[in-house]
């Protein structure tokens, strides 16, 4: 039995939980019978070799069986909702195939994923316009981790995510294959998107009718694309990839009874030792690998998956072989690289909320880089939220292209499960986090707040990696371009164009 601490404390603070907004929505349990909690199938590779791996992925449109009645409208990654999951090993060529059967321009972002920018990463300087296809390749360099594609067409990143455009993606790598994890896909693994939705007339979304600035929110939760589901459970120990693939809510997970569970992993993979929780919050984006232990439990007995005070997702308990696996104390050593002496302290200033969001002082725009890093430095990034603690929200921060180390709150220790390697953090009002940041990928990347509305709204910047021996130009992608091209899509003209957040921007 493991001596470890047992964190019973969500960490952030209190009077900046959603909970608190003005146009908070709170979730409601689902009415509806219950469903089988949908598995997303594994993405099959076109091709692999010893050396390579081969993929096509798809945005497309579908209709998916949500509610009793009539199908919903959604979109998806070779799938009608959210999508397949994508499987990288690390050390491979990954070439991939995206293509864009959808009505409108889209782009494809790794989040989380170590890729040249600005085009293979995804961000808004690389739309694939309906109809078309494009090539990115890359090689896979990455420690195993749970990561996500989703849709960033800045400023459409929230409506075509909230339509579906989200999935799981696995990196696989030997270090994490020798520890006693769970690892059976489907059985005893599984991806779980924590979405929220509303449901209008004839079981359908209508994005502008629930548009928030401050980030959409539904009062029904859906959980890999299934409202009210269940998951049978046949082994003793199980273990869930949790992503906060909300445009808005946080999660404040816990288990019925208390259940303890353990943290293994954070956004960038597997965490130096196990954290052990009764309770646990995520941030829009963030991710958290846990195992669950039902040993204590018997066949027909159920066990609830909560945020706050409503069912996520039933365990039904079967029969199981008794397993009496253990985790080590320490799972695996973290990079923490020494700071390139004399470089500067990045200040990262989110501030505002509704329409009024912004970074240092300035709305999004494309074509402006708002910082520099050298590529091989190690520097340190403040990331300050000036909202007030007691009117305010957490503004969850992401980079691109980077899994950075924190290193501290407010000058204190970060977390107990901020000791891995992250790519998002939640940054409470009133706070400065302290990150360790270094890159090597050459581009333009983005760092923005991820309540989408509010990075579609201009709480966004940029900044380039850059080589000082070997300079590059960039062609960026610049908004009348791309408002031209959802306008002739969309049908109407540019005037007209209503998408929330697009006069937003500098």
């Amino acid at each position: 039995m493991s001596d470890r601490k047992v964190y019973t404390d969500y960490f952030f603070d209190e009077p900046a939980f959603n909970t608190h907004d003005g146009g908070y929505i709170p979730l409601e349990a689902p009415k509806t019978p219950q469903e089988k909690l949908r598995i997303p199938a594994l993405l099959e590779p076109d091709k692999e070799t010893d050396s390579d791996m081969y993929y096509t992925v798809v945005a497309q449109t579908g209709e998916t069986q949500l509610l009793p009645g009539d199908k919903t409208k959604t979109w998806g990654y070779n799938n009608s909702i959210l999508g397949k999951t994508i499987v990288f090993k690390d050390g491979k060529n990954i070439h991939i195939t995206l293509k864009n059967n959808l009505p409108e321009v889209t782009t494809f972002h790794w989040h989380g994923l170590n890729v040249p920018g600005p085009i293979t990463d995804g961000g808004c300087h690389a739309p694939v316009y309906p109809g078309q296809s494009t090539q990115i390749d890359f090689k896979c360099h990455q420690r195993a981790a749970t990561l996500w594609l989703h849709a960033h067409p800045c400023p459409a990143t929230a409506q075509q995510v909230w339509k579906g455009l989200a999935t799981t993606v696995i990196v696989q790598d030997k270090t994490e294959k020798q520890l006693p994890f769970p690892r059976n896909y489907g059985v005893d693994d599984l991806p779980l998107v924590l979405q929220d939705r509303r449901f209008h007339e004839h079981n359908q979304l209508d994005y502008m009718a629930d548009y928030d600035p401050d980030g959409i929110q539904g009062p029904t939760p859906m959980i890999n694309g299934t409202i009210n589901p269940y998951f049978d459970v046949t082994t003793q120990r199980i273990r869930l990839r949790i992503l906060d693939g909300a445009n808005r809510r946080e999660w404040r997970l816990h288990f019925s009874d208390d259940l303890k569970f353990t943290q293994v992993a954070s956004d960038g993979g597997v965490l130096p030792e196990p954290v052990d929780f009764t309770h646990l919050m995520l941030t829009c984006a963030e991710r958290a690998e846990i195992i669950v232990d039902f040993g204590a439990y018997k066949p027909g007995d159920e066990v609830t998956l909560y945020s706050d005070d409503v069912p996520l997702v039933r365990f039904r308990i079967h029969q199981f072989t008794k397993d009496e696996t253990q985790l080590p104390d320490h799972l695996v050593d973290i990079p923490d690289p020494e700071v390139t002496p004399d470089t500067k302290v990045h200040q990262v200033v989110m501030a505002g909320m509704d329409e009024m969001v912004e970074i240092n002082g300035k709305k999004f725009d494309m074509q402006r880089i708002d910082d520099k890093q050298k590529i091989g430095n190690v520097e340190y990034w403040d990331i300050s939220n000036t909202n007030d603690k007691t009117s305010g929200m957490i503004h969850p921060y992401h980079m691109h292209a980077t899994q950075f180390k924190i290193v501290s709150r407010n000058g204190h220790a970060p977390y107990p499960n901020e000791h891995g390697l992250k790519d998002t953090v939640g940054v409470n009002p009133g706070e400065t986090v302290r990150l360790k940041v270094w890159f090597d990928k050459l581009g333009v990347f983005m760092n923005h707040c991820h309540i989408l509305e509010h990075e579609d709204g201009g709480m966004m910047a940029q900044f380039e990696v850059y080589d000082p021996d070997h300079p590059k130009t960039y062609k960026l992608m610049d908004m009348d371009t791309l408002m031209t091209a959802f306008a002739k899509e969309r049908g109407v003209k540019k005037a007209d164009l209503n998408i929330p957040g697009m006069h937003m921007t500098n």
